[in-house]
């Protein structure tokens, strides 16, 4: 979807239904609790939270779009830019990084051949650096995001991780 799409309420016209099933869980001087999963569906529908998806659903619960972003800049799952088809991870907060995790993200992209943040060249993966996946007894540890849904890998190798990663592109790359 492009940001003009969401500018005329495509969430609204093509998930009206789903819409009105999660704010009825809702009471009514509540609505503003049914960001998250309004962020959620509308990532679903865009691929990531353009600004005017963000301002669709501040509308949707009349609130700003300053306080639907604040979320989608706090939250490791919500995206404000467009990534690859897979976004890999990875913990680096500190008692992952005592575990190994900072040289373990740096080797992974080395292996990629791209820096944290970018997209393989195929626009199969994103290699992402995140703070706290509450695995930190299992570092090096990262969470995947795809189409079907959440995943973790946990206690990983870079030669594991690779492995992973060599499936991920064969399966997902174009």
């Amino acid at each position: 979807m492009t940001d003009a799409e969401a500018r005329t309420g495509v969430l609204r016209q093509r998930h009206a239904a789903e819409i009105e099933a999660i704010l009825a869980r809702y009471p009514a001087d509540q609505r503003r609790s049914a960001v998250m999963p309004l962020l959620y569906l509308a990532q679903h529908e865009y691929g990531y939270l353009q600004a005017a998806a963000i301002d669709e659903v501040a509308e949707i619960l009349g609130i700003s779009g300053t306080q639907v972003g604040s979320l989608v800049g706090f939250y490791s799952l919500y995206h404000d830019h467009p990534a690859g088809r897979v976004r890999m991870q990875i913990c680096t907060d500190l008692p992952c990084a005592l575990r190994g995790a900072e040289s373990f993200s740096r080797e992974v992209c080395q292996n990629l051949g791209i820096h944290l943040g970018e997209t393989t060249a195929d626009g199969a993966v994103t290699v992402e650096e995140v703070m706290c996946l509450a695995g930190c007894d299992k570092a090096p540890m990262f969470q995947v995001q795809d189409e079907n849904g959440i995943h973790y890998r946990e206690n990983q190798t870079v030669a594991s991780a690779l492995a992973w990663l060599d499936e991920v592109r064969r399966t997902h790359g174009r």
